[in-house]
């Protein structure tokens, strides 16, 4: 049997269904609680199981506890009972091996050292196989002959690639003397900073002005930002109409 929309409360078809908050809606019911804007599973923000937009999401405030004379003693009770069962933990456990996960982080550095390791290895073979040196007890070096395989086998070995942190490419530059685009059609000005949820959309800061705006469907509006000159899709109800 087919559950019902959390939001219209009616049937939600396979084909229309998304499961989100422990509860099934239409993606068209999947709206902020406050602005009705549409959401998708990139960009809503859920509080008691309810989903909100970025700008409309509720604030939690930490509640300030007085310093009683009750409280400062349960504090120090807690204190001393912690470093109690530190020490007791401390004891039990010294000397017993820690075991560590092996994590892809911990994988990746594990390899590095190998390599570093075998490549530090060979040199210290190759500079014994060609020291020609004579050992302490000869002291005429007519004297002294090098093994054979120093004379006729030299191993120069090659360096291992170390991995290298990965680096995002600098954005592009604008030219200081390259004049902006010429805007036309609808101007919009934008009311809160929104940051980019998806390759097809755009990010802006309070006050940008949006450029060359057409409505594409319900809360969302595609546009041009003209302080950066990226353009994107962008939500409806974080701009305002100049």
């Amino acid at each position: 049997m087919n559950p019902k929309c959390s939001r219209c409360d009616r049937i939600v078809y396979p084909t229309e269904r998304l499961n989100c908050l422990d509860k099934c809606w239409h993606r068209g019911c999947f709206s902020c609680e406050v602005c009705k804007m549409t959401l998708n599973m990139k960009n809503y923000k859920g509080f008691e199981k309810r989903p909100y937009c970025n700008a409309h999401y509720p604030k939690t405030h930490f509640t300030a506890v007085a310093d009683t004379p009750e409280n400062l003693r349960l504090k120090k009770q807690s204190q001393i009972q912690s470093q109690i069962y530190y020490k007791e933990d401390f004891e039990k456990n010294k000397g017993k091996a820690t075991q560590v996960v092996d994590t892809p982080e911990f994988l990746r550095l594990k390899k590095s050292q190998q390599q570093i390791s075998d490549i530090k290895y060979h040199e210290d073979m190759s500079k014994r196989m060609v020291d020609d040196t004579p050992p302490p007890g000869i002291h005429n070096q007519a004297d002294f002959q090098p093994p054979a395989s120093s004379q006729t086998y030299q191993y120069d070995p090659a360096p291992a690639p170390v991995p290298q942190p990965y680096e995002p490419a600098p954005a592009p530059v604008p030219q200081a003397g390259a004049p902006p685009p010429s805007s036309t059609g609808k101007r919009c000005r934008a009311m809160y900073d929104y940051t980019a949820a998806d390759d097809d959309e755009v990010s802006f800061l309070d006050g940008d002005v949006i450029v060359d705006v057409h409505l594409i469907d319900e809360g969302w509006m595609f546009g041009r930002v003209e302080r950066t000159g990226q353009q994107g899709m962008l939500p409806a109800n974080y701009v305002n109409n100049i």
